[in-house]
């Protein structure tokens, strides 16, 4: 299903795209207007957010639109939202930029070079493959 296809609704997990909570994940608690959601989570305070502000996920939180924070917090161990959401390959994607910012330029330079064996490793390899198919051919 795409991104866009995903519906707002009460209990949808979401992923904050910007200001102070930035990365953080938070779930619906409650509709305000077209433009803004109440949400919460465990690491962010209720407040009304707009919906320019989050990424909809593929994941739900069962819960209804009075509960309170007390409850979402309860039901999201209970569902293990974090668990569900650090097998997703969006998670592991966001996991990996944050590794790949906070290298200093020597282990980049390390990645670089790691990257560069490899590379010349699969070119060789090709090579060889190419070689042996065009041998093959001719014959």
């Amino acid at each position: 299903m795409p991104t866009f296809g995903l519906l707002a609704q009460i209990g949808r997990i979401c992923y904050i795209n910007d200001g102070e909570d930035k990365g953080k994940l938070c779930a619906i608690v409650n509709i305000i207007d077209g433009n803004f959601a109440l949400i919460d989570g465990p690491e962010i305070k209720r407040q009304a957010k707009n919906f320019k502000s989050l990424y909809l996920t593929r994941l739900r939180l069962k819960m209804t639109h009075e509960d309170k924070t007390k409850t979402v917090l309860k039901r999201w161990k209970e569902q293990g939202i974090d668990d569900k959401w650090m097998a997703t390959k969006w998670a592991r994607r966001e996991k990996q930029r944050a590794i790949r910012a906070s290298l200093n330029d020597f282990e980049r330079y390390k990645v670089m070079k790691a990257k560069r064996s490899r590379n010349r490793l699969l070119r060789i390899e090709m090579g060889r493959l190419k070689r042996a198919a065009k041998v093959k051919e001719e014959k």
